[in-house]
């Protein structure tokens, strides 16, 4: 395990910036930076820009120079590195294009939204994770699991479930429900539409849908298709997920943590749909008692 730093290089703001990463967890970056005092801003998905100033100081802390290659090579390798198609300018272009489709004549609308998921303060909760719902609900819908009555509420509920985001579990889906609510009625969209969308932002709160409710059980499934990654993708969520709750002393986070994998282990099945099951439960298992063994063995 290592910090690396590349030679500072990289122009803009009047100097030169090298690229701060870790080769082994987000974790052990954001702990080596704000030990360093290195401001938020300055991180970048996978990285923190350092200005050339800083450079000599952080070699000093013992960040390993570098070059650029062996840099990008280690990063990779660790499973880290953000793809050029997950960063927000590529992703915002693919986000706005979904929006259209979904919510044409109303750019202004998805415009904001798009920039309300992808503020510098969200991690998980993130315009990556919006399209990753997105994309679930479209691979559900191809598996031919039934969207409810009002297929569309799926799309808006993508799209507005975690428009507000504080770290505030009930108040966040209500007041994201209540957004939904204004915007969609602005926009002209069907009442019966925005009350299914508002039930089913609401339905996050729990993701425990009822027996008949089919429309709930393909949104929750869609949420939750983050559980099923693979490993190196599963790690980078719960760093994400960390990272969002890094106001939470590391103790009282390790048992609130626990205790939501353990209630979801509980449950005789995690996914709700036939497809999920078939296609992310096993997978989803393994890598919820992965974590849970390493949250109580620290």
């Amino acid at each position: 395990m290592a910090i690396l730093i590349d030679p500072p290089m990289w122009p803009a703001h009047g100097t030169v910036f090298s690229h701060l990463v870790s080769d082994s967890s987000l974790e052990e970056l954001h702990a080596f930076a704000q030990a360093a005092e290195l401001p938020h801003r300055a991180f970048d998905r996978d990285h923190y820009d350092v200005p050339l100033a800083r450079y000599d100081e952080l070699v000093s802390r013992g960040a390993e120079a570098v070059q650029g290659t062996e840099l990008v090579r280690r990063l990779v390798r660790s499973g880290l590195r953000v793809p050029a198609r997950q960063r927000p300018e590529k992703l915002n272009s693919i986000l706005m294009r979904r929006w259209n489709q979904l919510a044409p004549g109303h750019e202004d609308v998805g415009r904001a939204l798009v920039a309300r998921w992808s503020h510098m303060d969200r991690h998980y909760h993130s315009s990556t994770h919006l399209l990753a719902v997105l994309n679930a609900l479209e691979l559900l819908s191809s598996r031919s699991e039934d969207p409810g009555t009002y297929p569309s509420a799926q799309g808006f509920t993508a799209w507005y479930h975690d428009a507000i985001y504080n770290g505030v579990p009930g108040t966040d889906e209500e007041q994201s429900a209540e957004l939904a609510a204004a915007e969609m009625s602005q926009m002209g969209v069907d009442a019966p539409v925005i009350d299914e969308t508002v039930r089913l932002i609401l339905l996050t709160k729990t993701h425990d849908p009822e027996p008949d409710d089919q429309a709930g059980k393909v949104f929750v499934d869609a949420d939750l298709e983050v559980l099923a990654r693979a490993e190196k993708d599963y790690r980078r969520y719960t760093d994400d997920v960390r990272e969002e709750y890094r106001h939470v002393p590391d103790g009282l986070f390790r048992e609130g943590r626990a205790k939501i994998l353990q209630d979801l282990l509980d449950k005789p099945h995690l996914f709700e749909t036939r497809t999920g099951r078939t296609l992310w439960e096993s997978r989803a298992r393994l890598n919820l008692q992965q974590e849970l063994r390493e949250l109580r063995n620290v």
